[in-house]
């Protein structure tokens, strides 16, 4: 892999935009492991007028994976300019799997659909669940029956655009994603174009993130809510941190039924300079839905446009802690989706 310098000097990920003369480079390498590592290709069929599509992804099955349990399976949902081994090698989540058991999926968007691999979260269509999010949602499903695996605990985490389709993603389908991971994530179904997606990702809705959520609500009355972790770098300049204020806003308003805190509960971690694994100070947000939490806002000082805790000669990857990896695999640990009615708490605005 080659080296190169984390998110304050990367270029903006703005959608449409057009990099002067992006450097090629070699694809990132992976670490041997003893798990399966596997490349294949999924095609779902065209109907009516609507030509077939033919989308790339790899998988990760631990090496345990053939005792017969069913394996949880995590999706993972890269950034602009990045593709699925990037996104591997910069999250370490294959290292995790084998040494926690579960099983990861990584699509990639081909530069046929997007020359800088960018998924559309901004588009309207992409948003009501058209699109990539439906051609994902069908590769999920064919995944899951193919290598039996949990169908339970299947859950769904990005960067940046790749959080942005996560949380279309887990919100279009809560009875296959069982909890959302956004990192760096724009605020969810504000923008109908790229500049306007561009806009948010620079200065949030304003308030009509909050008219988005309760259009949400009340299209969807059986909504069987959707746990989320949101994780944000405080010196963000690409998606600037009101969009984590404004995805926090809308998802305490979606899970309402189910958030049994009247008040989040607020906890904070000192820093780490220097020894073998330094670490920014960061603070989290929980709501909870009995015991459980179910909406998580984590905010880490210092950080940029970057994987918090990733690999650092890979793009768009810090190499300081947190790991974002281990945080949200810790959380997506305590859900299971078994479509129980909602726990009625203190309604959120």
């Amino acid at each position: 892999a080659v080296k190169s310098p984390v998110a304050s000097r990367v270029q903006a990920e703005k959608p449409g935009c057009k990099p002067p003369f992006p450097p090629k480079r070699p694809a990132a390498t992976l670490p041997g492991l003893p798990g399966s590592w596997q490349k294949s290709f999924f095609t779902l069929p065209g109907t009516g007028l609507a030509t077939a599509r033919r989308m790339l992804y790899w998988l990760y099955l631990p090496s345990d994976a053939i005792s017969g349990t069913p394996r949880p399976l995590v999706v993972m949902l890269h950034g602009c300019k990045q593709t699925a081994t990037d996104f591997a090698a910069s999250t370490r989540m294959n290292q995790l799997a084998e040494r926690k058991g579960f099983a990861v999926l990584y699509p990639q968007q081909s530069v046929a659909a997007d020359k800088h691999r960018c998924w559309h979260w901004y588009k309207r269509a992409t948003q009501q669940g058209q699109g990539d999010v439906m051609l994902i949602a069908e590769m999920v499903k064919q995944v899951q029956a193919k290598h039996r695996l949990d169908a339970t605990r299947t859950y769904v985490a990005g960067l940046s655009a790749g959080a942005g389709l996560a949380a279309i993603l887990a919100l279009r389908h809560p009875q296959l994603i069982a909890a959302a991971g956004l990192h760096s994530a724009p605020v969810f179904g504000t923008s109908d174009s790229p500049m306007s997606g561009f806009q948010a990702m620079q200065q949030g809705a304003h308030i009509k993130h909050q008219e988005t959520a309760h259009e949400f609500s009340a299209g969807q009355p059986q909504f069987p809510g959707m746990p989320v972790m949101l994780i944000h770098g405080r010196n963000d300049p690409i998606v600037r941190r009101i969009n984590v204020d404004h995805l926090a806003a809308q998802f305490a308003i979606i899970d309402a039924p189910f958030i049994t805190s009247a008040e989040p509960v607020q906890r904070s971690y000192p820093g780490r300079i220097g020894g073998r694994s330094p670490r920014h100070t960061y603070k989290t947000a929980t709501y909870y839905a009995g015991r459980r939490p179910e909406l998580v806002k984590c905010e880490i000082d210092s950080l940029g446009h970057a994987w918090s805790g990733g690999e650092a000669s890979v793009p768009f990857s810090a190499p300081e802690g947190p790991d974002a990896t281990l945080l949200l695999w810790n959380f997506f640990s305590r859900q299971q989706r078994l479509n129980k009615a909602p726990v009625k708490g203190p309604a959120k605005t």
